[in-house]
């Protein structure tokens, strides 16, 4: 059962957040777990009637309503800007930017349970919010984290799949492989074979989802060292949450590494539904695909150098800026660097976004980290150049919405900081964060009984023709 807190304890959340004005009047709705219960399965199950009445009730009381216009911009550009998915677990603004069940990131920093005082949030405490809309305790939080630890045993045909690829292949294609044979041991797919009724179909997909966020820690973490510590794998430690277990099977022990990666895992859990992977992982559960099959095309998508591809890029081209200019460029060397980038007919990777139309949160919360811990890092000072040097030339340029940074600006300079140096492996970890939302969401899907995605294409011949009747 949940509760809410008294007054007072409200009065305490007030104080907690009141350096920012805005937030308090931001989380008047939050409720804070208080329940005695720590298993996580049992509050969604207590849940989903009432969330599967509400969508009842929309669909009957606001199913004719019109939530906007198609335009064929939209329609031969991405469909940018259209309405057309329900996603529950998070919700993109483009001036505010992402929100996690109603909460900014700066709330998630101040208000989900963390390792230690002043900490960064335990990514655990992200996969409650994200699945019950609810801030969790701490209990409730480590309850979880040896919850996922016990369910995180890989059945070594996985590793043997991805040793049959060459050590060459890119990691995300090895990491991709790893998930398809962990598909093997899929609930879901038994029960449907079985003949499990639709209204059950969450149960064995909650199953294989929290197996999966699991266990692709050690996954991604196999598929590192074999590729660049010869093979040497270290196992998980059982006396560490999930973001500093995942550093240390990659070989961080740094406790301010382990830091990076749970504050890492938490902001690139989930981005609302529209973009690649999310989107992808969504359509291929529609179909009934099991969370392993539909993750494992999310992978695909995110792998692509217009999405989860780009924290590797931006990397590489800061490296190059020093490698022609060292590390001590001034403002004028850097503006004329940029300028050349761009009339080469590349982009300067890490600013826009699809979306915002301000500064990516995510890059900000980062950008205090690095404040916090690496102040003097070189190209760390050479991405607060470029913070405030590249945006007034993309202005100046006219040709994008937003020339802000995004979060790809700025993650790979702090790993680079850490020692994890290995650019071509940065988009594993983005694979690793984004199993939380893109579960969590397939959860709510098969729980809310969400129809197979069908939407409607149209040729060019059809566009002109449509548009010269209507004029």
């Amino acid at each position: 059962m949940v509760f809410f807190r008294t007054v007072t304890a409200l009065s305490r959340l007030r104080s907690r957040v009141g350096q920012q004005s805005n937030l308090a009047n931001s989380v008047r709705w939050l409720q804070m777990q208080t329940s005695s219960d720590l298993d996580l399965h049992s509050h969604l199950k207590e849940m989903i009637p009432e969330q599967q009445e509400r969508l009842k009730k929309v669909k009957s009381e606001l199913g004719k309503s019109q939530l906007g216009n198609i335009t064929v911009d939209m329609v031969i550009g991405g469909m940018r800007g259209m309405t057309g998915l329900l996603w529950e677990t998070s919700l993109l603004d483009p001036d505010e930017g992402i929100r996690f069940r109603g909460l900014s990131i700066p709330e998630c920093q101040k208000l989900l349970p963390t390792a230690k005082p002043d900490g960064e949030p335990l990514p655990e405490g992200l996969l409650w919010l994200l699945l019950t809309g609810k801030v969790p305790t701490k209990e409730q939080v480590d309850a979880l984290s040896k919850e996922l630890r016990d369910r995180a045993t890989i059945p070594d045909y996985v590793y043997k799949a991805i040793d049959a690829l060459p050590e060459t292949a890119h990691p995300m294609t090895q990491f991709a492989s790893g998930v398809m044979a962990l598909q093997v041991q899929s609930e879901f797919q038994k029960a449907y074979e079985k003949g499990i009724h639709k209204s059950k179909y969450w149960e064995p997909t909650y199953e294989d989802s929290l197996n999966l966020i699991a266990r692709v820690p050690a996954v991604a973490a196999y598929v590192f060292r074999r590729i660049y510590k010869d093979g040497q794998v270290i196992p998980k430690d059982d006396s560490l949450d999930y973001g500093a277990n995942f550093s240390h099977m990659l070989g961080f022990d740094d406790p301010k590494m382990q830091e990076l990666m749970r504050l890492y895992v938490t902001i690139h859990s989930d981005h609302e539904g529209g973009n690649v992977s999310a989107h992808t992982g969504h359509l291929v559960a529609s179909a009934l695909s099991d969370p392993y099959l539909s993750f494992a095309a999310a992978l695909n998508g995110l792998a692509g150098p217009l999405h989860g591809l780009a924290n590797q890029e931006v990397l590489l081209w800061i490296k190059s800026v020093v490698e022609e200019c060292g590390e001590n460029i001034t403002k004028e060397q850097l503006n004329d660097y940029v300028w050349k980038t761009l009339n080469s007919g590349k982009v300067v990777p890490g600013f826009g976004h699809g979306v915002l139309r301000k500064t990516d949160p995510r890059y900000i919360c980062q950008r205090e980290f690095a404040l916090k811990h690496l102040p003097d890092d070189p190209l760390f000072q050479l991405v607060s150049k470029l913070f405030e040097v590249v945006p007034p030339i993309l202005t100046e340029l006219g040709k994008v919405k937003n020339p802000w940074p995004n979060v790809d600006a700025h993650s790979g300079v702090l790993l680079n900081h850490f020692g994890l140096t290995e650019a071509r492996y940065y988009t594993v970890l983005f694979g690793v964060s984004r199993s939380l939302g893109i579960c969590s969401q397939l959860i709510w899907d098969r729980a809310l009984g969400l129809p197979l995605e069908r939407p409607k294409s149209v040729t060019l011949d059809w566009i002109e023709k449509h548009c010269k009747k209507a004029a």
